[in-house]
């Protein structure tokens, strides 16, 4: 009989296999992405938005028509109050949602709030060294003298 049980009809033994199936690696994966997310999670935290689509004072960029995209999805939904099962209304309801998402996303400003350089070193350096552990776990590594 073989090691694998193959010979009565069990599965063969699976050796544990590392990040992206190849040998190794495991522990360099779950690093990097830890490393990656703080990255990530630092950058996001100096990040800030406003947006101008439908501002409370009416100046904004589309501050005068928030009304007007309004109009689809109200007799959308006004006409599914009617009848639900109408196409129309379905229609104006997901279209008006749509054209107000759309809105608001175009009129987004995104800003990089004010830091020190070494805090921009720390955030880009870990995403970095994330991203570069990560593709490194995910080649193979060479098997150990124990291993073999």
């Amino acid at each position: 009989m073989s090691e694998t049980g193959a010979s009565l009809g069990g599965q063969p033994r699976r050796k544990f296999e590392g990040a992206g199936g190849t040998p190794g690696g495991f522990g360099e994966f779950f690093i990097g992405v830890g490393l990656a997310g703080i990255g990530f999670y630092l950058l996001a935290n100096h990040v800030y938005m406003q947006t101008s689509f439908g501002h409370p004072s009416g100046f904004g960029t589309f501050g005068n028509s928030f009304g007007l995209s309004l109009l689809p999805l109200l007799f959308g939904i006004g006409t599914l109050f009617v009848n639900g099962k109408s196409t129309l209304g379905w229609v104006l309801t997901v279209g008006g949602l749509l054209f107000i998402a759309a809105g608001i996303l175009m009129n987004m400003h995104i800003y990089f709030r004010g830091t020190t350089l070494f805090d921009v070193l720390v955030m880009f350096g870990l995403i970095a060294a994330g991203l570069g552990l990560v593709v490194k776990s995910l080649r193979p590594h060479k098997l150990k003298r124990a291993e073999e």
